[in-house]
Protein backbone atom coordinates (compact mmCIF):
# COMPACT_ATOMS: atom_id res chain seq x y z
CA UNK A 1 0.00 0.00 0.00
CA UNK A 2 1.32 3.40 -0.99
CA UNK A 3 1.22 6.06 1.71
CA UNK A 4 2.37 8.89 -0.52
CA UNK A 5 -0.25 10.39 -2.85
CA UNK A 6 -0.31 9.16 -6.43
CA UNK A 7 -0.34 11.90 -9.08
CA UNK A 8 -1.85 11.34 -12.50
CA UNK A 9 -3.08 13.30 -15.51
CA UNK A 10 -5.94 12.68 -17.93
CA UNK A 11 -6.56 14.35 -21.29
CA UNK A 12 -9.48 14.71 -23.72
CA UNK A 13 -9.79 17.34 -26.47
CA UNK A 14 -8.60 20.53 -24.72
CA UNK A 15 -9.43 19.33 -21.20
CA UNK A 16 -6.68 18.48 -18.73
CA UNK A 17 -7.42 16.77 -15.42
CA UNK A 18 -4.83 16.51 -12.64
CA UNK A 19 -5.54 13.74 -10.13
CA UNK A 20 -4.23 13.29 -6.58
CA UNK A 21 -5.18 9.83 -5.27
CA UNK A 22 -4.74 8.66 -1.66
CA UNK A 23 -6.11 5.58 0.11
CA UNK A 24 -9.12 6.72 2.12
CA UNK A 25 -12.85 6.66 2.62
CA UNK A 26 -14.12 7.56 -0.86
CA UNK A 27 -14.24 11.38 -0.94
CA UNK A 28 -14.20 12.81 -4.45
CA UNK A 29 -13.55 16.55 -4.92
CA UNK A 30 -13.47 18.29 -8.31
CA UNK A 31 -12.10 21.87 -8.36
CA UNK A 32 -12.84 22.22 -4.64
CA UNK A 33 -16.46 21.01 -4.95
CA UNK A 34 -18.08 17.65 -4.34
CA UNK A 35 -18.27 15.71 -7.61
CA UNK A 36 -22.10 15.83 -7.50
CA UNK A 37 -21.98 19.64 -7.46
CA UNK A 38 -19.49 19.79 -10.34
CA UNK A 39 -20.91 17.09 -12.62
CA UNK A 40 -24.59 17.93 -12.26
CA UNK A 41 -26.41 15.36 -14.39
CA UNK A 42 -27.03 11.85 -13.10
CA UNK A 43 -25.56 10.37 -16.28
CA UNK A 44 -22.26 12.20 -15.70
CA UNK A 45 -22.19 11.11 -12.06
CA UNK A 46 -22.90 7.49 -13.00
CA UNK A 47 -20.25 7.57 -15.73
CA UNK A 48 -17.69 8.88 -13.25
CA UNK A 49 -18.54 6.27 -10.62
CA UNK A 50 -18.39 3.49 -13.25
CA UNK A 51 -14.65 4.15 -13.34
CA UNK A 52 -14.45 2.69 -9.83
CA UNK A 53 -17.04 -0.04 -10.45
CA UNK A 54 -15.01 -1.45 -13.37
CA UNK A 55 -12.04 -2.19 -11.12
CA UNK A 56 -14.14 -2.87 -7.98
CA UNK A 57 -12.46 0.01 -6.14
CA UNK A 58 -15.55 1.73 -4.65
CA UNK A 59 -14.87 3.85 -1.56
CA UNK A 60 -11.19 2.94 -1.28
CA UNK A 61 -9.64 6.26 -2.29
CA UNK A 62 -9.84 9.96 -1.48
CA UNK A 63 -9.36 11.83 -4.73
CA UNK A 64 -8.69 15.51 -5.42
CA UNK A 65 -9.16 16.62 -9.01
CA UNK A 66 -8.27 19.88 -10.75
CA UNK A 67 -9.70 20.08 -14.25
CA UNK A 68 -9.79 22.89 -16.80
CA UNK A 69 -10.39 23.47 -20.49
CA UNK A 70 -13.03 22.11 -22.83
CA UNK A 71 -16.64 21.38 -21.95
CA UNK A 72 -18.18 19.30 -19.20
CA UNK A 73 -18.24 16.12 -21.29
CA UNK A 74 -14.57 16.27 -22.28
CA UNK A 75 -13.66 17.21 -18.70
CA UNK A 76 -15.48 14.10 -17.49
CA UNK A 77 -13.58 11.89 -19.95
CA UNK A 78 -10.27 13.47 -18.90
CA UNK A 79 -11.10 12.85 -15.23
CA UNK A 80 -12.00 9.21 -15.95
CA UNK A 81 -8.72 8.60 -17.75
CA UNK A 82 -6.71 10.26 -14.96
CA UNK A 83 -8.44 8.25 -12.23
CA UNK A 84 -7.92 5.00 -14.14
CA UNK A 85 -4.22 5.76 -14.63
CA UNK A 86 -3.82 6.57 -10.93
CA UNK A 87 -5.58 3.37 -9.83
CA UNK A 88 -3.39 1.30 -12.15
CA UNK A 89 -0.30 2.94 -10.66
CA UNK A 90 -1.62 2.10 -7.18
CA UNK A 91 -2.63 -1.47 -8.11
CA UNK A 92 -0.84 -2.79 -11.24
CA UNK A 93 -2.98 -5.98 -11.22
CA UNK A 94 -6.00 -3.94 -12.32
CA UNK A 95 -4.27 -2.79 -15.53
CA UNK A 96 -5.87 -5.42 -17.80
CA UNK A 97 -9.34 -4.54 -16.52
CA UNK A 98 -8.94 -0.85 -17.26
CA UNK A 99 -7.08 -1.47 -20.53
CA UNK A 100 -9.87 -3.68 -21.95
CA UNK A 101 -12.50 -1.10 -20.98
CA UNK A 102 -10.52 1.58 -22.91
CA UNK A 103 -9.98 3.97 -20.01
CA UNK A 104 -6.19 4.05 -20.29
CA UNK A 105 -6.18 5.04 -23.96
CA UNK A 106 -6.06 8.73 -24.81
CA UNK A 107 -8.71 9.82 -27.31
CA UNK A 108 -6.66 12.09 -29.59
CA UNK A 109 -9.55 13.50 -31.60
CA UNK A 110 -9.59 17.29 -31.42
CA UNK A 111 -11.28 20.01 -33.45
CA UNK A 112 -9.68 20.44 -36.86
CA UNK A 113 -8.38 23.91 -37.66
CA UNK A 114 -10.14 26.16 -40.15
CA UNK A 115 -8.40 26.42 -43.53
CA UNK A 116 -7.95 29.62 -45.53
CA UNK A 117 -10.55 30.11 -48.26
CA UNK A 118 -12.98 27.56 -46.79
CA UNK A 119 -16.00 28.08 -44.57
CA UNK A 120 -14.65 25.82 -41.82
CA UNK A 121 -12.20 22.98 -41.64
CA UNK A 122 -13.50 21.27 -44.80
CA UNK A 123 -16.63 22.94 -46.16
CA UNK A 124 -15.99 24.70 -49.45
CA UNK A 125 -18.16 27.37 -51.06
CA UNK A 126 -20.99 26.15 -53.26
CA UNK A 127 -20.09 25.36 -56.85
CA UNK A 128 -21.97 27.35 -59.54
CA UNK A 129 -21.98 26.05 -63.08
CA UNK A 130 -23.71 29.11 -64.65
Amino acid sequence: MATTPILSTGYRKTSIARIVLRPGSGKLRVNGKDYKDYFITLLQQKTLMDTFNIGKKDGQFDIKIKVHGGGSSSQLQAVRQGIAKAIVEFDPDSRTTYKTSGLLTRDVRIKERSKAGLRGARKDRQYRKR
